[in-house]
């Protein structure tokens, strides 16, 4: 028996943006495992490598793209060259984010720009770049990695990622309205606390034990954790899934604040 009969993405085409590390990568990495031909991509020569070949290795398929989607010319060599390495695209995840510290007050339009145009823009490209070629398979999902900053909760410093954040919880409802038709969902995963590196390299760990005691599971969500949300919705079993989003945060916006976590 082939061994794709059991994978729940056989014969899928998935891109997958920011997968160089983090959550894309586990993203990445599990939707090869689950038999999709993944097109990995990132800013990073290195990281792209890194992943792909760790796919390879594996014995899945995978293809590196580098390439900044905070760019309409990036988007555009990313979706062509996917197209060009595996003939068609079933599942688009935009993971790709930047979450710089920027005080309102001190924050420069080339700041607030950024972050827009990588975040948010970006998502309106790859979307409308990606449409064609799922029309033509008669269906296709697409997936972003938003966060519970977009309408639930605020951090200061991040006024400019919640509202990318914002705009990708508006554009999701919008677009998986507009696209219905057309058999292509549109879903995302609200991702609350994530040890990935990159939160490792900006917190200590002392703030991050005293972070986690915040959260009713009292512990970090791995990557992985986020992954398998966009699993399922990738997935034929949320084929009658769109215009929502998952929150996966081990139940942190569940208390009305932090004393109730008091014992």
């Amino acid at each position: 028996m082939n061994k794709n009969n059991n994978r729940r993405l056989a014969g899928k085409v998935a891109i997958v943006t920011g997968a160089g590390r983090g959550i894309g990568a586990s993203v990445a990495r599990l939707f090869a495992g689950e038999g999709a031909r993944v097109v990995v991509n990132a800013r990073t020569q290195a990281h792209v490598s890194g992943v792909v070949a760790a796919i390879e290795n594996a014995g899945d398929v995978a293809h590196g793209v580098t390439a900044d989607i905070g760019t309409a010319d990036g988007v555009q060599t990313l979706v062509d060259a996917s197209v060009d390495a595996f003939g068609q695209i079933d599942i688009l995840v935009h993971n790709a984010g930047v979450f710089p510290y920027n005080p309102l007050e001190d924050m420069e339009d080339s700041a607030w720009q950024q972050v827009i145009d990588v975040n948010l823009t970006g998502a309106f490209r790859l979307t409308r770049a990606c449409i064609p070629s799922m029309k033509a398979q008669h269906g296709g999902r697409i997936l972003f990695t938003s966060s519970v900053q977009g309408n639930r909760t605020a951090v200061p410093g991040s006024s400019h990622y919640a509202a990318s954040k914002g705009g990708i919880n508006g554009f999701i409802r919008a677009a998986a309205f507009e696209l219905a038709p057309h058999k292509i969902t549109v879903n995302g995963v609200e991702p609350g606390l994530v040890l990935t590196e990159g939160t490792e390299q900006a917190l200590s760990e002392r703030r991050r034990d005293l972070m986690a005691q915040y959260v009713p599971l009292k512990r970090w969500g791995e990557p992985d954790e986020i992954a398998k949300a966009m699993l399922y919705l990738a997935s034929d079993d949320a084929a009658y899934v769109t215009g929502q989003t998952i929150v996966v945060d081990g139940g942190a916006l569940l208390p009305q604040n932090g004393s109730f976590m008091v014992r």
